[in-house]
């Protein structure tokens, strides 16, 4: 029970923050975006080249102030292996990530300064206190949020570069059963809450357009290291005091690095109206080799065992995601948009935990713009991820043998404020 706690944690903290490849994968950082596939690299569409690549910020020529929402509607089926037949789905409430970004620079200068604010991942999975996996999870819920300071300059008018400051924090709140019950049927049960600190990242991106109907852009995100000190472990033991002599744990403390990230992307004008992009992106996943976490306590031990550390096993690999979208002005008024994504899984067999039942992804989406007026722009988009159904029957990390399929729904809106 002890490593199966371990190796839970493990794969919750790993999550805080993430929302590049692996894990539930949502990419919600630009409506337009969002709309095409999540392309963006190769590209300059508006503001939010802050999150996609700061070199095509000082490419926009006018400032800007945009906001966006989208409903993450997300649900996660399991069966368990043959010759079972017990079967459960996720209750998730609506998750709701956001992005705020803001640009100014002086009409004539080649320099361009933003913000950006965004959600990489937020959301709760819900699996509730019945099902046959319920002592490797209850509920797991993540809350995390960036903030960019970026400068951008125009070296050219054909190569720009840029580079942000990446602030980071989030936090988790992990539940889950132990398999400890009393006379009247009650189960244990344990809640791991706690705060990442502040990290520090950075992102940098050129954006060059070597004849008018190409451009090329290429981007850099640092790794960065989520460190939660201090987290609070709460237990309910039932039963005799003795048993509860075994929990005395009450914090635990775990550094987790962030994979880094690069993407090429290709923009694409073949008419004045018709746009499309390409990106790939590399995700650094295979730098979770094993994950270190730290409890002051007890945790399902007898005395005199006083402190647990451990080395949960992860061995994730590197993983890919190909995007391909488009859009096409169909008048002053109306940008309409669509795209797709394929996204590899870094999770190899055997390592499949219930919180983020992971498998490649295929992603579909649509959206457009409509031009309220000259300053102000209405964007629309919607997105639907569907996760190949994987059975994993080794249980390497403290997952939940069987077989898992997920699939989420997700409309956005965004406000774009031109000045």
């Amino acid at each position: 029970m002890r490593s199966k706690l371990l190796a839970l944690l493990g794969s919750a903290a790993l999550t805080v923050g993430i929302a590049n490849a692996g894990g539930y994968q949502v990419n919600l950082q630009g409506q337009k975006q969002i709309g095409m596939g999540h392309v963006g690299t190769g590209l300059a569409l508006d503001q939010s080249s802050i999150f996609f690549n700061p070199g095509a910020l000082a490419r926009l020529r006018q400032n800007g102030v945009q906001v966006g929402i989208s409903a993450l509607t997300s649900k996660i089926a399991y069966r368990e292996p043959s010759p079972g037949i017990s079967e459960a789905r996720t209750d998730n409430p609506m998750g709701t990530p956001f992005q705020v970004y803001a640009s100014y620079g002086a009409a004539e200068s080649p320099w361009r300064f933003g913000i950006g604010v965004y959600t990489p991942y937020g959301s709760t999975v819900t699996w509730g206190n019945a099902w046959q996996g319920r002592f490797g999870l209850n509920e797991l819920t993540l809350k995390t949020i960036f903030i960019q300071p970026t400068v951008s300059y125009q070296i050219t008018d054909k190569i720009g570069i840029g580079a942000g400051l990446v602030i980071s924090t989030g936090s988790v709140n992990l539940q889950r059963s132990i398999p400890l019950i009393d006379a009247s049927g009650r189960e244990g049960h344990i809640e791991l809450d706690g705060k990442a600190k502040t990290a520090l990242g950075f992102n940098v991106g050129i954006l060059v357009q070597p004849i008018e109907k190409l451009s090329i852009g290429l981007t850099y995100r640092s790794e960065i290291d989520a460190t939660v000190e201090g987290g609070d472990v709460t237990f309910i033991t039932p039963g005799a005091a003795p048993v509860a002599a075994q929990f005395t744990a009450n914090q635990f403390d775990a550094t987790l690095p962030l994979p880094d990230n690069i993407t090429l992307g290709i923009g694409i004008m073949p008419t004045d109206k018709l746009t499309i992009g390409i990106d790939v992106q590399r995700v650094g996943w295979g730098a979770y080799k094993s994950l270190r976490f730290d409890f002051n306590g007890r945790v399902g031990q007898a005395p005199p065992v006083e402190t647990t550390v451990s080395d949960a096993p992860r061995n994730y690999k590197d993983a890919y995601i190909y995007r391909i979208g488009a859009q096409y002005k169909v008048s002053d008024m109306l940008t309409v948009r669509a795209g797709g994504y394929y996204d590899q899984t870094p999770v190899r067999t055997g390592y499949l935990t219930p919180e983020t039942p992971d498998a490649d992804s295929r992603s579909v989406s649509a959206g457009l713009t409509l031009a309220v007026s000259e300053k102000v722009d209405l964007d629309l988009s919607f997105s639907y991820i569907n996760k190949k159904e994987r059975t994993d029957l080794a249980d390497k990390s403290g997952g939940v043998p069987g077989t898992f399929k997920s699939v989420a729904y997700i409309p956005g809106v965004g406000v774009n404020y031109k000045f």
